[in-house]
């Protein structure tokens, strides 16, 4: 278990980081995914069951923000703004941030394109600690710690179910994930029907929905957003080096074992902060770092904070789409997310063999 990700421990099915020539400027691409954050934020707040002029948005954006100093008060309609909507849209950003860039990170780190936190079993161990931390009747602040612990239990159950003579295949990393996704939500579906009063709870988690945002929560998801974040972003030069083989990395002074270890816990807190907060929403760090690495290159010092950003895009554009295909009523986040991710990943997998 321990030569986990070494380069004789792992069938390597991306190339080298310096291999995929980058075919984007990347500071035009940082440019191009700010204004498409911005118009997106924008769209996430005025988009709903009902929509909201422009005007009213910077209306209670401003007052929301200076209300103390100017003693205004917020409309109806821009308190909707102001306490609703505008948190969503955070927590969305904040959400798929954290996916985006664990998603880059296991795939960095496993030399695989198919890594995902979803894929892996990561979020439904998430899921399984929050419904214990239900079960427990645990203050609403351990849930991460909660869906921390078996989220991380998760991802080495499927690390050591994957192995085979110290080696990790690609087929058996996605099997050995399925497997155990499918054990622990079965555990958490059974933990909610022995308590009837949780069967809500569980399947809103289960199916991964930002309506739970509000300013309490992100101020509570953001020290894990940062912690994990920055410890990735600041593994992405030794990340680099591993790509060229474990013996390469040892060689030029990267403690590799400490580096593996690392990146797992940073990955799985930034998955599990996740899941607290928005259930389980897939495909999210499976899409953006392969579509970003065809178009920047592999190198993860780009990757990771170019992953977080997009991440955050694309779960505010799914949440857009999932409250207008159908209203008056809203779709939940994560399933469309995982009708958009499906075929990918199959075309992914397709490509792969």
């Amino acid at each position: 278990f321990m030569r986990l990700g070494s380069s004789d421990g792992l069938h390597q099915t991306d190339p080298a980081p310096n291999t995929i020539p980058a075919r984007v400027p990347r500071a035009g691409l940082a440019v191009v995914l700010w204004i498409l954050l911005a118009v997106t934020l924008l769209l996430g707040v005025g988009l709903g069951s009902s929509s909201v002029p422009l005007e009213t948005i910077f209306s209670a954006l401003h007052k929301g923000i200076f209300q103390g100093i100017l003693g205004q008060s917020l409309t109806p309609l821009e308190n909707i703004v102001w306490e609703m909507r505008l948190p969503r849209a955070i927590l969305g950003l904040l959400v798929g941030s954290s996916l985006g860039i664990a998603g880059a990170s296991y795939q960095g780190l496993f030399r695989n394109p198919l890594a995902d936190p979803y894929l892996m079993g990561v979020a439904s161990g998430g899921v399984l600690g929050v419904t214990v931390a239900f079960v427990l009747h645990a203050a609403f602040t351990w849930i991460p710690a909660f869906a921390f612990v078996f989220a991380f239990g998760s991802v080495l159950l499927t690390l050591f179910l994957a192995q085979q003579r110290g080696q990790i295949s690609t087929l058996r990393l996605i099997l050995a994930g399925v497997v155990v996704g499918s054990v622990v939500l079965a555990i958490s579906s059974y933990l909610s029907l022995i308590r009837a009063d949780l069967v809500r709870e569980v399947t809103a988690w289960t199916l991964g929905s930002l309506t739970f945002g509000s300013w309490a929560k992100i101020g509570s998801i953001l020290p894990y957003w940062a912690i994990g974040t920055a410890l990735l972003w600041g593994l992405a030069r030794p990340l680099n080096t591993l790509q060229l083989g474990e013996a390469t990395a040892h060689s030029l002074g990267v403690p590799v074992t400490r580096l593996r270890w690392t990146v797992i816990l940073a990955s799985t807190l930034l998955t599990a902060a996740a899941v607290s907060y928005a259930g389980i929403i897939g495909f999210v760090g499976l899409m953006t770092p392969h579509i970003l690495r065809r178009l920047i290159g592999a190198n993860l010092s780009r990757l990771l904070p170019l992953s977080a950003l997009a991440g955050g895009v694309f779960l505010l554009l799914a949440d857009i789409l999932a409250r207008v295909i159908a209203r008056p009523t809203e779709l939940p986040v994560g399933l469309l997310t995982t009708l958009l991710g499906g075929p990918f990943f199959l075309y992914l997998l397709r490509k792969q063999s």
